[in-house]
């Protein structure tokens, strides 16, 4: 077997899962993000990048999976498809136990379920999390923290913390001075 092939195959075996499912929670297609996963492989393909180390292989594999999304979501706004949840013979099964959960991220807005992704199911720190996506470490602690308050609404978790994020505007209410 070629050195490419080898080095290929040890990237999918490794990371496949990680681009699948990232490209999964982006996109909430099944298809499309078995597209991207392959569109990232095959990218990696044609990189120089048998030298790089498991971590930064894994991120820049994040990254491209990222920009591939981003691709997918644009062509979707310019020709848009049935969603699969409109066609249940070809819907795919879900874990029973995690269903609830992962049915409320995916109703997250975009930048917080990606969040969420990256540092629960991933388990990314915030500074590496803003370095992928480019933005401020922040701007992803805050995602993550609304997106924490959002799923405690939309599960019906107790009321312990007293803010509350706006399901529309995804602003928190104004403090009020006693």
């Amino acid at each position: 077997m070629e050195e490419r092939e080898v080095f290929l195959r040890n990237a999918m075996e490794a990371h496949g899962a990680a681009v699948y499912r990232l490209a999964l929670c982006r996109l909430q297609n099944a298809a499309d993000a078995e597209d991207v996963c392959q569109d990232v492989f095959l990218r990696l393909l044609e990189e120089r990048a048998r030298d790089w180390d498991g971590e930064y292989l894994k991120a820049w594999l994040l990254r491209a999976a990222l920009n591939r999304c981003v691709d997918v979501q644009r062509f979707r706004l310019r020709r848009p498809a049935l969603p699969l949840d409109q066609v249940p013979e070809l819907a795919r099964p879900v874990d029973d136990e995690a269903a609830e959960l992962w049915e409320a991220v995916s109703r997250l807005p975009e930048g917080e379920r990606t969040a969420v992704h990256l540092h629960y199911a991933e388990g990314y720190r915030t500074e590496e999390i803003a370095a992928m996506l480019r933005v401020p470490a922040a701007t992803v602690r805050t995602r993550l923290r609304r997106a924490r308050i959002r799923l405690k609404n939309l599960l019906g978790g107790t009321d312990d913390e007293r803010e509350q994020v706006s399901e529309s505007s995804g602003e928190y209410p104004r403090a009020r001075r006693a």
